[in-house]
């Protein structure tokens, strides 16, 4: 029998879900999408038209959830309303899987996961970055210590979109709606466990957001590893991809990644120069069964930990670990100090 889903939240975001469930046979297959949920249930009835689905659609959560008899809650509303959202979710006996972030605050997210432990239902992230191909790739040869041991991981994210709506007007633009992805995409690739940081956020002259809208951030990681970030959602001119451009340096050598399909890996051919020897070294590709697909490779996952009974790779007790990486972040950029990380 298909599982039963709600999907709450039919902005531009929803449709993402919707191509990821309709263009996966293997989700298709398994998922009904049997209610779509809004506070404008205009703009429900218009999400359910353009995909061509037969779903019930209204403004009232948790009716849809008794009506539908939900298996699924597919969490897709502004974060600023994510808690009630999916405590509905859980109350109604549904797994939750929610847009990032997973909460608003530390305080809130460590509810969340308590939330779903007395449910005994699963509440997880949909962190889609790690379920790209060249993440995963770079975490395989980094634990392959190719590199030999990481000593540290830098990377820089430039765009300038135009969003309008609520990302315009939150507190912590960058911080808290899109370097999530950057930090948890760091931490896994890493493999190593955040400790401190100590923090820089602007709002660029020109900026077209309220706050926030340009961060740096260096962080303390277990191992003697160190992490950078830079980045800006009002830079235009030289864009990086929506991945980030990466440098990983190791005792070996140092790999550099575009953030799309360009991988360049060299280590020390030959020592006791002023500048040593470097040889090119490849970075193994993905085989078929590592290859991934965004949302629909973070739903997959979601539907199999269902079915096996365990935690999704995404689940609130893991991602609750890169959301107190951007809390973090936001408290040493008011305090101008250095902040130990704790979840």
């Amino acid at each position: 029998m298909k599982l039963r889903a709600v999907l709450a939240g039919c902005g531009g975001m929803a449709k993402g879900w919707l191509r990821a469930v309709e263009e996966a046979p293997a989700l298709r297959d398994r998922i009904e999408i049997a209610g779509l949920v809004d506070v404008d249930e205009d703009a429900a009835r218009a999400l359910a038209e353009e995909f061509g689905l037969l779903a019930a659609t209204g403004c009232n959560l948790p009716a849809m959830l008794e009506a539908t008899s939900a298996d699924l809650l597919f969490d897709v509303v502004p974060p600023s309303v994510r808690r009630p959202v999916v405590l509905s979710g859980l109350e109604h006996g549904c797994h939750v899987l929610s847009e990032k972030p997973m909460a608003t605050s530390i305080e809130d997210a460590r509810f969340l996961i308590s939330a779903a432990e007395r449910a005994e239902r699963l509440h997880a992230v949909v962190q889609n970055r790690r379920f790209i191909s060249g993440v995963r790739r770079i975490r395989a040869f980094l634990e392959s210590r190719a590199l030999g041991e990481l000593t540290g991981l830098h990377c820089d994210f430039f765009l300038a979109p135009h969003f309008g709506g609520f990302r315009e007007e939150m507190d912590h633009p960058l911080l808290l709606d899109m370097a999530i992805h950057t930090f948890d995409a760091a931490r896994f690739m890493a493999g190593k466990v955040p400790l401190a940081v100590y923090a820089l956020e602007t709002n660029p002259t020109g900026s077209w957001y309220a706050q926030g809208a340009a961060a740096s951030a260096i962080f303390e990681f277990s191992d003697n590893v160190t992490f950078t970030y830079r980045g800006s959602w009002c830079a235009d001119g030289a864009p990086t991809s929506w991945e980030a451009a990466w440098r990983f340096i190791g005792t070996k050598g140092s790999l550099i990644w575009d953030g799309a399909e360009s991988f360049e890996a060299r280590v020390v051919a030959s020592e006791g120069k002023f500048l040593n020897d470097l040889t090119p070294v490849e970075v193994p590709k993905a085989s078929e069964m590592e290859k991934t697909h965004g949302h629909a490779s973070v739903i997959a996952e979601f539907l199999a930990a269902i079915e096996e009974g365990r935690r999704p790779e995404t689940d609130g007790t893991d991602n609750i670990k890169s959301l107190a990486m951007v809390f973090a972040a936001i408290e040493s950029a008011a305090t101008q100090s250095r902040v130990e990380i704790r979840e």
